[in-house]
């Protein structure tokens, strides 16, 4: 869906998936931000207007600086976000994960993480470090709402600790859950590396239809029973849509 940027007398700029276009009646051109009117370029507006005129995609923008040959930095920012996520970018700290799953150079990923943990470095010297507790499925759902937007589906580990602080939160995997995707290592090695206790599983459903499949079902069940193995219990596995959440759990036999 295209969505107008701004607009004078003869001209109207719109932003589409990929590229700005610019409209001429029946004319369209493809052109960089570089032949944006300056007033709408990122960092022109960031200077006049200060960082709340801007968009999270023009941000992201600026932190990226440039983009490559085959993609603009708007456009791949753009991209960035849309497919990966604007809460998992921001808790995603390896930057290898990143550059592999959106297939962007290791330096732009590096760019990311380095923006987003200063941000979070930021954040808990002024908050006082106060932890984010997740009790109920409703409380997951409030955190993780925003994946029920996303056009692919991601499976996401919530790791918890025994007083069900959340102390890190990872996508494990993009694309439909089946047993040849998800293995038990995945799963469960973030939960030893962060010293975890529980891990709450989460994944969306871009169709819409919230209820498990069967394979959604037996997977839980293998990692229900992988995770009894290892002393980390598995506690949840919620599925988000864009208008609501359900539980798979409890697990019928």
């Amino acid at each position: 869906m295209e969505n107008i940027i701004t607009r004078n007398a003869t001209h109207s700029y719109t932003l589409s998936d990929t590229n700005f276009v610019l409209s001429e009646g029946e004319r369209k051109y493809v052109f960089k931000i570089r032949d944006l009117p300056k007033e709408e370029k990122p960092r022109e507006k960031l200077i006049k207007y200060g960082p709340n005129a801007l968009s999270v995609n023009e941000l992201l923008a600026i932190v990226l600086g440039v983009g490559t040959k085959k993609e603009e930095v708007l456009a791949m920012s753009r991209r960035i976000l849309k497919e990966y996520g604007e809460k998992a970018i921001i808790n995603q700290r390896d930057p290898r994960k990143i550059q592999e799953t959106l297939g962007i150079p290791i330096t732009k990923a590096c760019q990311i993480t380095a923006c987003f943990e200063l941000g979070r470095r930021f954040f808990k010297s002024n908050s006082g470090g106060r932890p984010l507790y997740l009790r109920t499925p409703r409380q997951v759902y409030e955190y993780l709402k925003d994946m029920g937007n996303l056009t692919k589906e991601h499976l996401r580990g919530l790791y918890l600790n025994a007083h069900y602080h959340l102390v890190h939160d990872e996508i494990i995997s993009m694309g439909s859950l089946t047993a040849n995707i998800i293995h038990p290592r995945e799963v469960f090695l973030p939960a030893m590396e962060h010293s975890a206790s529980a891990v709450i599983l989460v994944h969306n459903h871009p169709s819409g239809v919230a209820a498990p499949s069967d394979a959604d079902i037996e997977i839980t069940r293998q990692l229900v029973e992988a995770g009894k193995l290892m002393g980390i219990e598995v506690l949840d596995h919620i599925i988000i849509t864009s208008k609501t959440f359900v539980s798979i759990f409890p697990i019928k036999s």
